[in-house]
């Protein structure tokens, strides 16, 4: 009898982590894609530009994707690492 496959664990803290990554690599494609949008709309009927609406489009894009990275960054920081292994005082600063 084959030996059976144990299916493959990913510890859920590297998961997640890889995720993250995952997301902080697609920001930049979906930051371009939707500040490409307001050349998609349809011009208003008038034969001024329209540009107030995509102004207010494109700043609040703008924030949403500063607040992404916000968000992302902490979570793609390397672990913290206690190498002082007390945390105490030392010795040294009596």
């Amino acid at each position: 009898m084959p030996n059976a496959r144990q299916p493959l664990f990913l510890a859920r803290q590297s998961y997640r982590r890889r995720r993250m990554m995952d997301a902080a690599r697609l920001l930049p494609v979906l930051g371009s894609v939707l500040f490409m949008m307001p050349v998609l709309w349809r011009p208003a009927e008038t034969p001024l530009a329209d540009t107030g609406p995509g102004a207010v489009y494109l700043f609040a894009i703008w924030a949403l994707l500063i607040g992404s990275a916000v968000v992302l960054g902490p979570a793609l920081a390397p672990p913290v690492v206690d190498e002082g292994g007390g945390g105490g005082p030392s010795a040294e600063e009596g």
